[in-house]
């Protein structure tokens, strides 16, 4: 797992990304927390956890590139959407004591509105 540290300028207050920003056509995304217990009331040990699949874009990039025409892309999702991606998409990526995952948006499944 890869481990970024901020820079002395920044604080480790808040959203836990400040100074970090993706590139091109790729996301940070916050991981939901894993239920502890199930719908029935019984506590679930940490190996008995299932991996959540969805999660909240923290920041994204700028957009892809039309390798054709040079025109830039613009992404689909955005800061603050809940996405669902699939269980191994993207790299994990420790910031501030706070894990995230940097994925294209490629690996984005689906949009969640609520």
């Amino acid at each position: 797992m890869a481990t970024a540290t901020a820079s002395k300028g920044t604080s480790s207050k808040g959203s836990g990304v400040s100074g970090f920003r993706p590139l091109h056509d790729k996301i940070l995304v916050r991981r939901d927390k894993a239920d502890d217990k199930t719908e029935s009331g019984l506590y679930l040990p940490e190996k008995a956890k299932e991996t959540p699949r969805m999660g909240t874009v923290e920041a994204v990039g700028t957009g892809s590139l039309n390798k054709e025409t040079g025109e830039l892309i613009a992404l689909t999702v955005k800061k603050g959407d809940r996405v669902l991606f699939s269980s191994y998409a993207g790299s994990e990526l420790k910031l501030n004591g706070e894990e995230f995952l940097v994925m294209s948006e490629e690996e984005v499944l689906a949009i969640v509105e609520d």
